[in-house]
């Protein structure tokens, strides 16, 4: 199975939908714990649905349990903890939530999940993929797209 994910910051909307439609993503899967703020521009949840649907022929789902929660999050962008103890926190809450039984295999398959951060390295939905890669039983292909 062949998984993307992609950040929407320091990318222009023309380049943000060529990567997906170029990449044939079936379903952007949002893994954002705010889908509505001021500050994502295109990547706002209702602009993004219209968007998917016109230019690549895709979905949006939104999938808040793939998201961190405040607790977690808000000390992390306050650097009042380190990635290693966001990382290990939000593995923790990835297990205690079941992800990989509360996700289905259709919506990940050409799936790419978005998040805000430009690359990957220091984003969730980074560790998301990877938790699933090791505890969902499929094979996944991830494709990072930045």
């Amino acid at each position: 199975m062949k998984i993307y994910t992609i950040g929407f910051t320091k990318k222009s909307a023309e380049t943000f939908f060529e990567y997906l439609r170029s990449s044939n993503v079936k379903t952007l899967v949002d893994v954002r714990l705010n889908n509505v703020s001021q500050l994502a521009g295109f990547a706002k949840r209702d602009d993004l649905k219209f968007f998917l649907k016109e230019l690549c022929d895709a979905e949006y789902v939104h999938a808040p349990e793939l998201a961190p929660t405040k607790d977690i999050l808000k000390p992390y962008q306050k650097k009042e903890i380190s990635w290693e103890a966001y990382e290990d926190k939000f593995l923790n809450l990835m297990a205690q939530r079941n992800i990989e039984k509360q996700i289905s295999a259709s919506m990940l398959d050409d799936g790419c999940l978005l998040c805000s951060e430009h690359e990957p390295h220091f984003c969730h939905r980074r560790l998301v993929v990877e938790y699933l890669k090791l505890h969902s039983g499929i094979d996944i292909n991830v494709k990072h797209l930045f």
